[in-house]
């Protein structure tokens, strides 16, 4: 009998081992192409039954090099790498991996808004140029009187309103399509969530809508002096616009862990700016999460194979009904917001 191919596209940072392992022992022929080239995937894959996906970009075109694809299975959270709607169209689920560090990535949140609201990293310049807290230009505000507005109100966002409640004086979201709304977290439109925000921070995918939502004029919006983070997607946020703000003052700092081109060049401002935090997109990066993003697809493509359907389906294929109760699962046009 022959044996069901699962190919495994570009892993990054990943050992994919201990995924492969878990497919060969349930039968899988397993080929780890270890690029994000078309044309390689295209190769491994013109006879696969199933797709691990790290950030290879999968859309229709590819789609139709690999006819025999049913199953699309990401190495992250984050989906917007593959067009969800053709997959729907031919037949293919596509499941992510929505748990493996929502914790990590909330964590890595409050850590960069803390930071920066207590001027961390300008204290550490003025201590290693050889000054001390006479030479510390820039009073922390405490956390405690300052409001923190979440833009997404995914697993995410709810982890780090649960972390932050303790330390901030007031803890704010907005997301229209949230329908789990944590107590003690208040619900506010986009406009005041912006106008409120002394820390805004950004838990939305990349979509069509969203992409540059972080314009000047949303940040001409926020408090004077009140920071940025985002641990969620690079384009969400008009670089220049963010330049500007910094530039000015207006933003007492901004924390990135996301950027609109990864890595950035090396003459990119966003690397030198001085109120900038960052991080080289490791939110999520932990020995727990780098586990579970190795094993967790390799899970979604055996449930898959044996019973029909993956564990964490993002969308349901064209023509397969979804259980009544299933509430993980959505067609490609009716995903929320959140992330």
């Amino acid at each position: 009998m022959t044996r069901p191919v699962a190919v495994i596209t570009d892993t990054g940072e990943l050992d994919p081992e201990p995924g492969v392992g878990l497919l060969d022992e349930a039968g899988f022929e397993v080929r780890v192409v270890g690029s994000p080239d078309a044309d390689a995937i295209a190769a491994a894959a013109h006879d696969a039954d199933a797709v691990i996906v790290g950030y290879a970009r999968i859309d229709g075109a590819l789609l139709d090099r690999m006819p025999k694809v049913r199953m699309l299975a990401t190495m992250s959270a984050g989906h917007d790498m593959i067009d969800t709607v053709e997959a729907s169209r031919r037949g293919v689920w596509v499941a992510n991996l929505p748990h493996s560090a929502t914790e990590d990535v909330a964590v890595h949140a409050l850590a960069q808004a803390l930071s920066l609201t207590r001027r961390l990293p300008q204290a550490d310049a003025v201590v290693r140029a050889g000054g001390w807290s006479t030479d510390f230009g820039e009073v922390p505000r405490r956390a405690g009187e300052m409001t923190l507005g979440l833009l997404g109100m995914g697993r995410i966002a709810r982890t780090l309103a649960r972390l932050a409640a303790p330390v901030f004086g007031r803890v704010t979201a907005h997301d229209p399509h949230a329908a789990d709304w944590p107590d003690g977290v208040e619900r506010l439109d986009l406009d005041d969530l912006v106008e409120n925000a002394d820390v805004l921070s950004l838990h939305i995918p990349s979509t069509p809508r969203t992409r540059g939502m972080v314009n000047a004029d949303l940040l001409a919006r926020m408090p004077q002096g009140g920071v940025l983070v985002n641990v969620a997607r690079g384009d969400l946020v008009d670089p220049e616009a963010l330049l500007a703000a910094l530039d000015t003052g207006h933003l007492a700092g901004a924390a990135l862990d996301v950027f609109p081109v990864e890595p950035p060049d090396a003459t990119d401002r966003l690397r030198t700016h001085p109120r900038l935090l960052l991080s080289p997109h490791s939110a999520f990066l932990t020995d727990a999460s780098l586990r579970a993003y190795a094993t967790e697809p390799a899970r979604n493509v055996i449930a898959w194979w044996t019973t029909g359907r993956p564990h964490t389906p993002v969308t349901v294929p064209a023509g397969v009904a979804a259980p009544a109760s299933d509430s993980t699962a959505r067609t490609p046009r009716t995903q929320g917001a959140s992330a």
